[in-house]
């Protein structure tokens, strides 16, 4: 299959930088087995090189985990802390892509690496889309989400309810809406 079969409008090759501000990495985690909690890492950084052929492209982005943000400061410093993202050890949590698959939409298989735990990850990402930024210059945007097992990545901390269950889900949802800009 070639870029035309595969037809993205406005398809620019090139190696995007990754617009922090612009940018969103996201959670969602199950509480209290009832709701969902949700949060964010402010600090992004990273590339996309879109290759001729789409699916040769590829993708790496550097989190810092003390960014860690859920519009709670208790919980934050929880967070940060040994019992899940020990940044003070683990200061990045990194992904890079290993292969781009076309199949409703786009699948990068890649490796995830979260307090130093390194397992492949699939994540389901939409057609990236291209065009001018205001200032003038090329961007690409994209979204994508996976899901992810924390025990898997030694974050492995339980708390039992009293009616039964635990705090915490092990399923955490992963939330991604990148921006980058050609040639920054």
């Amino acid at each position: 299959m070639t870029i035309v079969e595969i037809e993205i409008p406005g398809y620019v090759t090139g190696t995007w930088a990754i617009d922090p501000v612009h940018s969103y990495v996201g959670f969602a985690i199950k509480h209290a087995m009832i709701a969902k909690v949700r949060g964010q890492f402010e600090t992004v950084h990273g590339e996309i090189v879109t290759a001729c052929d789409v699916r040769e492209s590829h993708v790496e982005v550097v989190i810092d985990a003390a960014s860690f943000h859920t519009n709670n400061e208790v919980r934050n410093q929880h967070v940060r802390s040994p019992d899940f993202l020990d940044v003070d050890n683990f200061p990045t949590l990194t992904f890079t892509s290993k292969s781009i698959r076309v199949a409703d939409g786009f699948l990068l298989e890649g490796d995830l690496t979260i307090r130093g735990v390194t397992k492949p990850v699939i994540l389901q990402a939409t057609t990236p889309r291209f065009g001018p930024n205001l200032e003038g210059a090329m961007s690409v945007g994209v979204s994508a989400r996976t899901v992810i097992s924390r025990s898997e990545f030694g974050i492995d901390v339980n708390m039992p309810m009293g009616g039964g269950g635990v705090l915490l889900s092990d399923d955490v949802e992963v939330i991604l809406e990148i921006e980058g800009n050609l040639g920054v």
